[in-house]
């Protein structure tokens, strides 16, 4: 045999071991990608094992897209037999608890739903928990706060003191009002308290419906005020006291759910989620802003009261001095 021939077929022996690892990486990229989509609740398994799925509702609550597309999954995994309810939340938007509100009700009519209150559930947050079929509260959990606000800045005195004139040209005497650029007149106050007046009958007909309660027989609740779980649950406005244990003895003793059953936290699928997990992100934003503004920034990144400055409209939110 000649050099020429040997060397022709080592390379095509070579590219025979090189097409075989080739394939093996792409078998294997394959397999990796198929046990990652199986490990995150609502992938791609085949076959999910029967789980409970737990919801987590942190922070100010607005009306997000993500999570109510989470929420509809859920609804619809054949393998998720209950739903946990995590609340921890001071509130936020009324139509933010309005919609998580009645995705929660559609979840309930399709499998069991119970809510777990854990510092706060107040306002939109207590919203959230009215649309669950079950409530279960700490002692101190902060709860009630009933009501609707509606909040804006007045800044004429301030430009006025800087010089500054604001002119506008609009449609009707209501048109963006109350401004914060013009004192509020009383046609624009009457136009606004009738708007948060509809949201709190609105508001107080959940109460009365879900929990079986005339509002007007509490005290201090048609006026917002807030209520620990013990006093909540002597009112009837949550069902239990406890935590964890208590949501699954209920779904096992109550609800028939398999003790078996381990309960699995779903999260949002957000656009730009990194694989380290659906928290990476918002771990990424506090680290930045600690390192270009230092402790304040880390602190505002990390507090979800003061995000709360930006929402707009009607809001069902509670917070330490500003109720």
């Amino acid at each position: 045999m000649t050099l020429e021939t040997e060397t022709v077929l080592d390379r095509r022996r070579l590219r025979r071991h090189l097409t075989l690892w080739r394939t093996l990486a792409i078998i294997a990229g394959v397999v990796a990608l198929g046990v990652m989509a199986s490990m995150r609740p609502g992938g791609l398994a085949l076959t999910e094992p029967r789980q409970i799925a737990r919801v987590t509702i942190e922070g100010v609550i607005t009306e997000d897209r993500a999570q109510l597309e989470m929420l509809k999954r859920i609804t619809e995994a054949k393998h998720v037999e209950g739903v946990v309810l995590f609340v921890n939340s001071p509130g936020g938007t009324t139509t933010g608890g309005e919609a998580l509100y009645e995705a929660l009700r559609r979840l309930a009519e399709k499998k069991p739903v119970v809510s777990q209150f854990g510092t706060v559930a107040a306002s939109a947050g207590y919203i959230v928990g009215l649309g669950t079929d079950h409530i279960v509260a700490r002692g101190n959990t902060i709860t009630g706060s009933v009501g609707v606000i509606m909040q804006w800045p007045e800044i004429t005195e301030l430009l006025g003191k800087i010089g500054v004139k604001m002119n506008e040209i609009k449609s009707g005497p209501l048109k963006a009002s109350p401004s914060p650029f013009q004192p509020v007149d009383e046609a624009s106050r009457q136009v606004a308290q009738s708007m948060i007046l509809e949201g709190q009958r609105w508001f107080l007909g959940l109460v009365t419906t879900r929990r079986n309660v005339k509002t007007a027989e509490i005290a201090g609740l048609e006026q917002g005020r807030v209520f620990s779980g013990r006093e909540a649950q002597t009112l009837k406005l949550v069902d239990e006291i406890g935590g964890e244990p208590e949501v699954l003895r209920y779904l096992q003793d109550k609800r028939n759910i398999s003790k078996d059953l381990k309960i699995v936290d779903w999260k949002p699928k957000r656009p730009g989620d990194w694989p380290l997990g659906a928290g990476a992100d918002a771990s990424l934003a506090t680290w930045l802003a600690g390192r270009l503004f230092g402790d304040l920034g880390t602190r505002i990144a990390q507090d979800p009261a003061l995000r709360t400055v930006g929402l707009d409209g009607m809001l069902s939110i509670w917070h330490p001095g500003k109720n």
